[in-house]
């Protein structure tokens, strides 16, 4: 026998060996998966992480769609999407049970855990007039202070309308009866913050919701430049059910949100027939200080799609081993 002879049948050997260990790393019959995050891009990053894993363990998935959160769940409930990283724990709760609950939807594992959520103030006013708690924006001498419009009321740069912090905010100013003094501004939360960052350099005082993992803790810094406003008592809508004074506290502050457990949630018949993507949904970790740098990098000029999976596989890059182990554990759920 040639050596010619001898490497196509080497070469021929070797495609054969190729082609069998590929198909033993596919998974079974394996769907295209479907997923979308909302409009606020940031989660674009936590997909990214997720369906890169999913490829390697032998799935196929579409470009995620960017549609926000009340049409995400129904997408999902009725088959239409699969899965979605932003269920936000307990504030989607409502969003979960409109769209067919525990019969069509499921959540599983925990993302980013302890996502905390606040109302903050400049350092400066706070300090000039012992600000420290949301219900003396009651009195319409302090409210003025954060009049940015003229029309006597706090302007309080809030969510982003279809959000479900939206819900929450406008829940407290009728609670604590600060709809008389209190603005609750709404529109893109970026923009809104980028113009707050431009009155805080002016001198002005600042009133806004936050929420981290965001940009707008490295910016405007805790403790530093802002801080962080209390609540009287803590109160939320029905629909996010018996949530206490301690579920809504940090350091001893009550904040009038609760810490925010970032899950997953996916169609409930998906995870059925999926028991590996069910396994790599569970198992997937994304620390928060991690998250924070991402939204800053996206903050900086780095927020095109390209630019967010790029960031994505450099993350899995500097969690190789932990991603692989996490892989590893994936695929054994197929057994």
């Amino acid at each position: 026998m040639n050596n010619r002879y001898l490497k196509i049948i080497l070469g021929a050997i070797f495609i054969s060996i190729l082609i069998i260990f590929t198909s033993c790393t596919q998974v079974p019959n394996s769907p295209t998966i479907r997923s979308a995050n909302s409009t606020w891009i940031l989660e674009l990053f936590q997909t990214s992480i997720i369906n890169i894993g999913l490829e390697k363990l032998g799935y196929k998935t579409e470009k995620p769609k960017q549609i926000e959160y009340p049409p995400i769940y129904i997408s999902i409930a009725n088959g239409d999407l699969d899965y979605s990283t932003v269920y936000y724990d307990p504030q989607h709760k409502e969003y979960f049970d409109n769209s067919g609950g525990e019969e069509q939807l499921e959540v599983v594992g925990i993302l980013t855990p302890n996502g905390i959520q606040k109302y903050e103030i400049d350092k400066k006013t706070a300090d000039q007039y012992k600000i420290t708690n949301l219900q003396q924006l009651k009195d319409p001498k302090i409210a003025k202070l954060f009049d940015s419009d003229g029309d006597g009321k706090a302007n309080l740069v809030g969510c982003t309308s279809g959000w479900d912090c939206e819900l929450v905010i406008n829940h407290h100013l009728k609670t604590y009866k600060l709809e008389d003094t209190v603005e609750h501004n709404q529109g893109q939360y970026e923009i809104l913050l980028a113009d707050a960052i431009t009155r805080y350099k002016q001198g002005e005082s600042i009133l806004y919701y936050a929420y981290d993992p965001h940009w707008i803790s490295t910016v405007l810094k805790p403790g530093e430049d802002v801080i962080s406003l209390e609540v009287p008592y803590t109160s939320l809508p029905k629909s996010m059910g018996n949530i206490t004074a301690k579920e809504t506290s940090v350091d001893g502050k009550n904040l009038g949100f609760p810490i925010i457990q970032q899950r997953i949630v996916a169609n409930k018949k998906f995870l059925e027939d999926n028991p590996v993507a069910k396994k790599w949904f569970e198992l997937v970790k994304i620390p928060i200080a991690d998250m924070n740098r991402e939204s800053l990098r996206m903050k900086e000029g780095e927020d095109k799609k390209e630019d967010i999976l790029r960031h994505a596989e450099e993350w899995i890059e500097n969690n190789q081993e932990t991603y692989d182990n996490w892989l590893e554990t994936a695929r054994q759920a197929s057994n």
